[in-house]
Formats: C-alpha cells, structure tokens, sequence
C-alpha cells in the first residue's frame, strides 16, 4: 500500500486500499462503488442497508446483501411500506440478515417516508441529486488519511437533517456520507485508482435535468 492509500491489485491495476484485495469487496469498489444511481431502489436499498451496517463492517452487510433483498421485496420500497408485524417477524427469525428490531422497522418507515418522497419530488432520485454538493465543497480526491478521517461532510449533514425532519430513521450524516460516497453523489476514489477518471466521466456525463423538479 502507498501512502496516498493505493494498492496494486495481481491484475496489475492500482485501486483504493480499503477493499484489501478481497475477491467480493474489490469487485464492489470496481464495478459499483462512486459509480452514478439514479434508479430509486437502489437508492432505498443503500440507504437501508448503510442504516443496518452502522456499528458493523459494510463487508459483512455486502454479503448478506441478496438476502436482504430477498427478505425486503428487493427493496420495492411500495411493497416494503405495506409491512406489517408478520413480515417484521420474518426477518427477526432470518439468519441471512442483521436481526436487530429497530433497523428493520426502520426500514418498514422509511419505504413509507419514500412514498411520500416521491409524491413530493417524483423521484427519490430527484431529491437526493439535487443535494449534489457542490464543486470545491470537499475535493473528491484526497489522500487515504484524510478520507478516513472525515466521515460526512457539511452536504451529508444537511441531508441527514433535512431526512430526519421528514421523519426517516438511521440516517446520520456518517450513514449519509457513505450512502453518498457509493451511489456517485462524489467521487472519492483516489488519485492513482483506476476508477477516479473512469466514475468522473460517468459524473460529467450523466444528465442532472431530471433534478429540477426537486430543485425549484
């Protein structure tokens, strides 16, 4: 590892560090995380399972990913908000995934919180883009040091406040920072991986006219 954070992976390619080098988690870094969302489960699944990864590791939550999908309706977040006590049941007995009550009724909330997102804005796509921090807010690319060191920023902060005002759970801005960071809201791959320029053509090109009912 360097010491801007870069490691060279047996490919020959250098990425970010954090991943290790571990098969799966590489693969997340490589072909997933910073790269643009806009497709609202998505959005809805990262926001819910960055809630059930705090005080864990997202590795573990990664893993347990396709069953949390199978367990949350793929995270159609409709059908997630007509969840009754059965269906928080279940997923208290599903070994698959984290058992812990309060982030699986918060989950159950928060599709109803997204519903009603969506009546407002059109999209959860269209809420969360039109929080964008803007340009020079952070550098998208930093050193490893300073990348751990500040987990949210004054973007994420304000999103998690304007969340918890509309009633959303598990939404701090360290979750948010993080959901942010891996649905291409910045890019903090750094300078020397790989995926930085690649996850910042994807940035320059996607089209953001799809915010401006959110952001009038």
């Amino acid at each position: 590892m360097t010491a801007r954070g870069i490691i060279v992976g047996d490919d020959g390619r250098q990425r970010c560090a954090w991943h290790g080098n571990l098969e799966d988690y590489r693969r997340y870094h490589d072909d997933e995380w910073g790269r643009p969302v806009t497709d609202d489960f998505r959005l809805f699944e990262k926001i819910c399972l960055e809630g059930f990864q705090s005080g864990l590791s997202w590795l573990t939550i990664l893993r347990k990913r396709e069953n949390f999908r199978a367990a949350f309706a793929g995270f159609d977040y409709d059908r997630v908000a007509a969840f009754g006590d059965d269906d928080i049941a279940r997923c208290l007995a599903d070994p698959g995934i984290v058992r812990h009550r309060g982030k699986i009724v918060s989950t159950i909330n928060n599709a109803r919180r997204a519903q009603e997102m969506r009546a407002e804005f059109g999209s959860l796509a269209r809420y969360f883009w039109s929080h964008e921090p803007p340009a020079g807010e952070r550098p998208g690319v930093m050193d490893y040091e300073t990348l751990m060191a500040n987990p949210s920023t004054p973007a994420s902060t304000r999103i998690s406040k304007d969340l918890k005002k509309r009633g959303w759970t598990f939404v701090g801005p360290t979750t948010v920072y993080a959901f942010m960071q891996a649905m291409g809201l910045v890019n903090d791959h750094l300078e020397g991986c790989f995926c930085q320029p690649e996850v910042e053509t994807m940035r320059r090109a996607l089209d953001r006219r799809f915010t401006a009912t959110a952001a009038s």
